[in-house]
């Protein structure tokens, strides 16, 4: 089938579904919603069979839907209707919930249903519910929505719903006077990713994302109680809540004490070291060991680890390198392993240039102490999405596991042309072949784990069900294996050849040679795609490589 995506943005869950449909043999195209007669016009190029709509902010026009099949992924269970479907489930604490594909028509998610899914709801943000059990659900839905399309005993039901309003600030604002820290977690959650809860901090306007449990530390409720490296704390009326990113009035999301220069008068409370801490609280980087092995965790907000992020983790890593393992797992963070440098602390410095090269440097100085690691073997276990130099940064060990289900997109041009480093020159050829590694560079659209296995780019692809315990037996038996020994002098004389024949050092300064064009050259399109980025700028139009309609010599299939 030819089957059009019209989405406001190709975001993770669009491009799950992208890569579901093509490895079926489906010809997708994409067309972001930027106005109804470009999206009328997209139509008219492509003849799709069937159009989707994975990830709408607006209706389709009736122009469109009362001439073609359009379909859409509603994240809510079958009758939920409204454009806050999730984030009033988070908010109400409901103990289920679903993904619904609907027929659109003149009334929002009111039309006859094709497939629907439900799952169990877990206390978490609303980005990774989204990113993970409404990603799963919405596969299966889709699956067997577009199985149906050719099934002529198959019938659509019409369904009486509810509907619910959009939620508004109003809805979201937090009392820290009254109200508990599980309340103020469930409206924060809610709202995390976007839009974010309207608050005030420092006495200046603000919306608060990314919220952490704290278990132990306590004030008098609505108190800024401390910071801990980029976090503050904050008590509520029975305990404590953690506030990771700001989005100050008129600027972009940042790091919390980087959003608000007064916190730093606010009292530090450190943590007693990289020891996972046995109570909930804010740790951005945890270590735990197990049967042999040390796990290294570090949960950075949407995988951007910026310069002070790749510092600490660098520092923690060359810790973990010292305790009596043999086997080390990187395992990332819960929903992103690494997206690679922190854009939005670029954005917001005071000379981007100059903090683009400090944050290249710090991940490279990361990747380059992965690889010159001699005393354990080293596995990436990618349990979280990944995209640019995250994807080579988890290259650097050697093993990297993926969970199936996860997105890679192992490229940087999207970003303004970036040419990329964590020694990318140096891993990618020996496993694609120089051919290969030119054609993932090239490829601006995601990867899946099976894909990135096939190529030769990663080593294993894992089930998601179960993926974290498959990862610990497998590097338990690693580090038991009777040959370890025999493994670890093998990686060492690898490492000894290969730094003679070419030393690290000049694969990392022709890179950063090139990057440097990037930041500091005539060409701006990197500075200017960033800037967009992290305003979160409207999209103009729909990338080539993603409008395959629009192609020169794209032509309907005979």
């Amino acid at each position: 089938m030819r089957i059009l995506f019209i989405t406001h943005s190709f975001n993770s869950l669009t491009q799950r579904l992208f890569c579901e449909l093509t490895e079926q043999g489906h010809e997708v195209s994409i067309e972001f919603d930027i106005a109804d007669s470009v999206t009328e016009e997209a139509v008219a190029l492509f003849k799709p069979d069937l159009i989707l709509a994975p990830f709408l902010k607006r209706a389709i026009p009736e122009a469109i839907w009362s001439r073609h099949r359009c379909l859409i992924v509603h994240p809510g269970i079958v009758g939920d209707r409204g454009p806050s479907a999730l984030d009033w489930a988070i908010r109400n604490g409901v103990g289920e919930w679903g993904v619904t594909v609907l027929q659109a028509e003149a009334e929002m998610d009111a039309g006859p249903v094709w497939a629907s899914a439900t799952f169990p709801m877990r206390a978490a943000r609303k980005a990774s519910i989204y990113r993970n059990e409404v990603t799963e659900a919405a596969v299966r839905v889709v699956n067997a929505t577009v199985a149906r399309q050719n099934d002529p005993n198959f019938k659509p039901e019409r369904v009486p719903g509810q509907a619910h309003a959009l939620m508004t600030q109003t809805d979201r604002r937090i009392d820290w006077l009254t109200e508990s820290s599980a309340t103020v977690l469930a409206k924060l959650n809610a709202a995390d990713g976007f839009p974010g809860v309207a608050d005030e901090l420092f006495g200046q306007p603000c919306h608060l994302f990314d919220a952490w449990p704290e278990a132990t530390l306590k004030g008098e409720p609505g108190q800024l109680i401390g910071r801990r490296e980029t976090a503050i704390l904050r008590a509520t009326a029975d305990g404590a809540v953690w506030i990771g990113h700001v989005k100050p009035a008129g600027g972009i999301k940042l790091p919390a004490t980087l959003a608000c220069p007064a916190a730093g008068e606010l009292p530090e409370l450190p943590l007693a070291g990289w020891w996972k801490s046995p109570t909930a609280t804010w740790q951005d980087i945890a270590y735990e060991e197990a049967g042999g092995v040390g796990f290294l965790s570090f949960e950075f907000y949407n995988g951007a680890m910026s310069t002070a992020q790749c510092q600490r983790l660098t520092a923690a890593f060359n810790w973990a390198t010292t305790q009596p393992t043999k086997v080390i797992v990187l395992r990332g963070g819960s929903d992103f392993w690494s997206n690679g440098i922190h854009l939005n602390t670029i954005e917001a410095a005071e000379s981007p240039a100059d903090e683009s090269l400090a944050n290249i440097n710090a991940i490279d100085d990361l990747a380059e102490a992965i690889l010159r690691c001699e005393t354990q073997l080293t596995v990436a276990a990618v349990g979280g999405n990944a995209g640019a130099g995250g994807c080579f940064l988890a290259r650097a060990a050697d093993f990297v596991w993926a969970r199936d289900g996860v997105m890679l997109n192992p490229h940087y041009k999207n970003m303004g042309n970036l040419y990329g480093s964590e020694f990318w020159t140096y891993l990618l050829p020996p496993r694609v072949g120089d051919e290969g590694a030119k054609a993932i560079m090239r490829h601006r659209l995601p990867m899946t784990a099976p894909e990135a296995v096939k190529l030769g780019f990663y080593d294993a692809c894992l089930p998601g069900p179960g993926f974290a315990v498959d990862v610990a037996r497998r590097a338990a038996e690693l580090a038991a294996a009777p040959d370890i020994a025999e493994r670890l002098a093998a990686k060492r004389a690898k490492r000894q050849a290969d730094e003679a024949a070419k030393p690290l050092a000049a694969y990392r300064a022709e890179e950063l040679t090139e990057m440097r064009r990037n930041f500091y050259g005539f060409d701006p399109s990197y500075h200017v795609a960033r800037y967009h980025f992290v305003s979160r700028s409207a999209h103009s139009w729909t990338p080539r490589h993603l409008a395959r309609h629009r192609d020169l010599d794209w032509k309907i299939p005979a």
